[in-house]
């Protein structure tokens, strides 16, 4: 296998093309990863969520990393990784025009609202709840891809002992 490095260009077409990934925050020395949905308009990844744990941590500090990745083999596949700050989009007049334009990037994607809006089961959600968009300002871009080299042929599975069952 060859491992190419990616250009911020490329990165930048990697993150718009898959939109979903992880999203890393922390507070007080705890790291905190969840998987995320966004839309990428601009130097930002823009995103939707309802208010939890993740909004609370990025409030406190809005240092946060997103990775993506898509994977084709093991010798095959491209992973990004985005440095940024977590910048709030609260429904006030002070961001007119943001927050619109953020639910317009978002809709871009089908289902732009998931994981965001999804209940997990067993967990209460206040009704009066109000949904929080946000950015993240993409400052940092790193890639990398995964190639077969040349002369590589594809992996063979390993054999199983004891035969058929």
């Amino acid at each position: 296998m060859l491992v190419q490095e990616l250009m911020d260009e490329e990165c930048r077409k990697v993150l718009s093309d898959v939109g979903f990934g992880r999203l890393a925050c922390a507070r007080e020395n705890q790291p905190y990863v969840v998987p995320i949905s966004f839309a990428v308009d601009e130097g930002y990844a823009y995103l939707f969520s309802m208010p939890g744990q993740k909004v609370a941590w990025m409030r406190e500090n809005p240092r946060v990393c997103l990775e993506v990745e898509s994977v084709v083999s093991q010798t095959e596949w491209t992973t990004i990784i985005a440095l940024g700050d977590y910048e709030e989009l609260p429904d006030t007049p002070a961001y007119q025009p943001g927050r619109p334009h953020a639910r317009e990037v978002l809709q871009r994607r089908v289902t732009w609202w998931e994981p965001g809006a999804v209940a997990v089961t067993g967990h209460v959600v206040s009704r009066d709840a109000t949904p929080v968009f946000y950015r993240i300002w993409l400052a940092h871009l790193t890639g990398r891809r995964g190639v077969p080299a040349p002369d590589e042929a594809p992996a063979a599975p390993p054999a199983i002992a004891g035969g058929q069952g």
